[in-house]
Formats: C-alpha cells, structure tokens, sequence
C-alpha cells in the first residue's frame, strides 16, 4: 500500500512539474514579448508631414508607392496628411517626384493614351480639350503665389464661313497661397501663356478672377484716382531706390557700412509729346545766299529806216531820192564827229531790258517725339555719419566731416545721381552723429517653454519609461519565473509526511515552535499540491481510506 502511494506521489508529482513549467515558459515568452513592443514603442521614430491636401487619387498611389518602397507612414488624425519618418521625409519626396507624384488631381496629355477604340469625334475633341486645360493648370501653378488654378475653355466649332468663325475665349480662376498676390505684370504673363497655348486666342478674350471673385485681368480700371497705374508707380519707385543704391554704394568705402543714409524723390513725366515745327530765318548776307535760278531778258528796237504811217500800200514805198539842201544849218555836234555819226545819234532807239533771280530760303522742319518716363526733377537728401577714428590702443571714437571730405562726398553723389542743374535738381549733404540704435533685447523664453528644450524632453522621458518599465517587467515577473524555471524540482512529500500532516491535524496541541514551523510548511504544501494536481490527492486519500478499513 505505501509502495502505491508513492508512485501515485511520484507520477503525480511529474505532471504537475511539467504543467508548471510549461505555464512558466509560456509567462516568460509573453514578457519578454512585452518588453519588446514596450522598448520597439520607446523607439519609434518621429514623424513628419510628407504630403497635405491631395487628392484621393494621389493619396492612393503615394501609399502604394511607399509601400512598395518599405516606407513606413501614418495619417494624420484629420486624415489630411501622409506622415512619414523624420528621417525619410525629403528622400521620399524626391523619389515620388520622380514617379510624378503628386500630379495634384490635373490630367494632362497622358488622358489621350488611353483612348478607346471607336470613340466618335466628339468624345476626342472633349478629351483634348480636358487635356490641354490641365496641361495648362499644371503650368500655371508651377507659378509661386499660385496654389491651385482652373481652367476653362470655350472653343467654338469651326465653320467654313467667314461671318460665322468665333474667336476662342478662356477662363482662368486663381487660388493664391496665403498672403501672396498677383501684381500687374504677372497677370498678363498668364493672359499671355493662355492666350499662347490656344490657336487663335486673342488675349483680350482670356479672363483672370482670384478666389475672393476679383477681376484682375481688367485693364478698364487700371488708372487709379492719381492717373498712374501700378506699373508707373513701380517705375518711380525703382527709379528712386537705384538712385539710391548708387549714391550709397559709392560712399560707402569712405565712411564705412551703416554709415550712410540716402532717400531720393523723382518727378517723372509720362506726358507723351509730339511736335511738328517749319521754321523761316532771315535772310543772309548777299555774300552767303544761295541763287536757286536766273533769268535775264533784254531787248532793243531803232526808229530810223522804220516803215511809219499808216499800214499799206502807200506806206510801203521807197524813200525818195536824196537832196542837198542850198544852206547847211549850224550843227550842234562836237567838233571830230562824222555825219554818219551824227545821224545815227539823232536816231532814236527803244531799249528794254528784265531780270530775275530766285534765291534759296532758308527753312528747317523739325519733328519731335519725347518718350514717356523723362526725368524732370530729382531731389536727393544723403545724410552720413561721423568719420570712425581708432587710435593705437585700439579705442574707437568719431569725429565729424572735414570740409574737405564733405566737398569730395557731395562731389560724388552729385555724379552718382546724374545732377543737371538745369533741370532744376537738388542735393542735400548732412554730416550727423547718427543715434545708436538699441540692441533688441529678446525676452528669455523659459526653460521648459523651449520647444527644443521640450522636444529632448520628451525623447528622454520616453526613454527613461521605457527603462523603468522594462526594468520593473524583469524584476517583478521575468526572473522569478526563470528562477523557478532553473531551480531543481522539489521531492514530493512521501506518505508518511503527508501522514504526519493529517496526524498533526487530528494531535494534542502544539508540542513546541519548531514543530508548528513544520506543521504550518508541510500543510501549505499539501494545500498547493491538492490545488495543483486535485487527482493525485484523491488517490491517496481513497488508499488511505481503504487502508484504514
């Protein structure tokens, strides 16, 4: 009987010890898995927003591509955001980049690739068209203020007939980047790219409208209440800050960097003139004209031997023969003079003679046009500081401009400017002490209101947890079980022990402390054994029974 009691003992005894370490083993594992998710958590790296605001489309395929790259990520929780690993976050970008992505919802050309077989003419004339609007909406927001653009064309249906052909227009609606805007000049640079990008678009027929509804394409409402538009503002204001720039630049290296102080006011004139002029000096000397043509006519005519009376026949004869007279009068000719002479003289003679002379006049015709944007006046103020002087030991004070230093400095700005005193233009050379400006005293922020201070604060913190946790799992479950794992198995109690227990139950009292030590050990060990293995237990309560029978 107590041979059967003890192997009873004994093989109970093997099964509890093997339930009991397979129950430990599985403990351990589970810990230690613990204490892997806990550390692989202390460790998990910070993430960083990888793309925002795409579409569901390019949502899909930047999580397809990162999967298929092993990129680990997450969403934000408005789920508007793909968050990678700090780490990877601009690497990722650049290889997305090169796959195309984001392509930002706008379907380009690549929407004819998939063109189906029998599609009517129609359905490609829209795929066309939908292709080169988002062609040109991905060439607009490549713009910096420009953050998403719509565009819509209208393009009319050709037509044989030369009354019926319509002109293309265009819609353009502009979503800015906050803060950003628009001036004149890049308004018409995208009328000019659309109206580029579509045959016969004249640019006058593209609309441009912001995201606030305002019509920036309109050229009706550019002069302002002063009669400038914004780009002869701009132009004012450029040609008064290079004047600037010059007068500075050039006596910076006498007085030194922050050392110099110059504002320039320009009048400019935008008045367009155009003038015609014919002028007519007076004549010049006689010597000096010019004879531009010469006509001279002269004639003579002699009454002696004329025909006189009256016309006709009796007025046509002969002369008659000649006589001498009987008495020669006195004659009044010089002395010398022959007859002959003398009867020539006394022939009277008609004698006319007509010139005339054009002279050159002198005329000039002058023809101007003045350009828009003429300087008129400008007014330059410049306002430098006091000479640095540092002596040998190292000091540094200030003393003011010499006269001749002013001279060479007012000298110079003077030709940097362009000065015309003709024009009317001004130039003032102050020489001041400027005022030291104070240091800006920044307020300390706290240590622990310190983003970067709070940011090592949380990786430490988390790493210190992750320690102590791991540390507490050890030392609290870990190693125990593995104590229990490596210690050599405990003897089952025998019979008599166990006898003893049930006798000590049953006995007269408490015999002396060393005794009760026993008892109370060897009673927690038969409770332990009888919830550990309840049959062997039973077993050796019914051959005691039986025994005692």
């Amino acid at each position: 009987m107590a041979a059967a009691t003890d192997a009873a003992l004994t093989s109970g005894g093997v099964i509890g010890s093997m339930g009991n370490k397979l129950l430990l083993v599985a403990g351990v594992a589970a810990v230690i898995a613990v204490m892997v998710v806990f550390w692989l958590w202390s460790q998990q790296p910070d993430y960083r927003i990888l793309f925002s605001n795409y579409t569901d489309k390019d949502g899909g395929a930047i999580v397809a591509a990162l999967e298929k790259m092993n990129v680990p990520y997450k969403f934000s929780e408005s789920g508007t955001a793909i968050l990678v690993p700090a780490a990877q976050v601009h690497q990722a970008r650049l290889k997305l980049a090169s796959d195309g992505l984001p392509k930002g919802g706008n379907i380009g050309f690549e929407l004819l690739e998939n063109q189906k077989f029998g599609v009517s003419q129609f359905v490609e004339q829209v795929n066309f068209q939908r292709a080169l609007e988002g062609e040109l909406e991905r060439s607009i927001q490549s713009i910096g203020a420009v953050e998403v653009a719509r565009i819509h064309l209208a393009i009319p249906k050709a037509s044989v007939f030369v009354r019926d052909q319509q002109k293309p227009t265009a819609s353009v609606l502009l979503n800015l980047r906050s803060g950003r805007s628009l001036d004149a000049q890049q308004v018409g640079a995208v009328v000019h790219l659309v109206a580029s990008s579509v045959p016969d678009l004249p640019a006058a027929n593209v609309t441009v409208v912001d995201q606030n509804g305002n019509l920036l394409s309109d050229t009706s409402k550019k002069m302002g209440a002063n009669n400038l538009d914004p780009t002869q503002l701009k132009y004012i204001d450029d040609i008064q800050q290079s004047i600037v720039k010059r007068v500075e630049s050039i006596i910076t290296p006498i007085v030194g960097a922050k050392n110099v102080r110059a504002e320039a006011s320009a009048e400019i004139d935008f008045s367009s003139l155009e003038q015609a002029a014919e002028t007519y000096k007076p004549n010049q000397k006689p010597d000096d004209v010019t004879i531009r043509s010469m006509q001279s006519n002269e004639s003579k005519t002699s009454s002696g031997g004329a025909a006189t009376g009256v016309p006709g026949a009796l007025s046509n004869q002969p002369p008659a023969n000649a006589t001498a007279p009987i008495s020669t009068p006195a004659s009044t000719s010089p002395a010398g003079a022959t007859p002959s002479a003398t009867a020539a003289e006394a022939t009277p003679v008609n004698s006319q003679k007509n010139m005339t002379t054009n002279y050159e006049v002198d005329k000039t015709v002058r023809y101007v046009q003045q350009a828009m944007g003429g300087i008129k006046r400008l007014n330059v103020a410049v306002v430098v500081n006091n000479m640095q002087v540092v002596d040998k030991k190292g000091k540094v004070t200030y003393r003011p401009l010499t006269e001749a230093e002013k001279k060479q400095i007012n000298d110079l700005a003077m030709q940097a400017m362009g000065f015309n005193k003709e024009r009317g233009d001004a130039l003032t050379v102050v020489n001041s002490s400027f005022a030291g400006e104070p240091a800006e005293i920044l307020p300390e922020v706290p240590l622990w209101k310190d983003p970067e201070t709070i940011e090592y604060a949380k990786d430490a913190l988390r790493f210190i947890v992750g320690i102590v946790v791991l540390f507490l799992i050890y030392s609290r479950a870990l190693k125990p079980m593995l104590r229990k794992l490596t210690a050599p198995p405990q003897k089952l109690l025998e019979a008599p022990v166990v006898e003893d227990a049930i006798v000590n139950l049953s006995g007269a009292g408490d015999r002396n402390k060393l005794a009760r030590q026993n008892y109370e050990q060897s009673l927690e060990e038969a409770k332990l054994m009888a919830k550990d293995n309840p049959r062997m237990v039973a077993s050796v309560v019914a051959a005691w029974t039986n025994g005692n029978e």
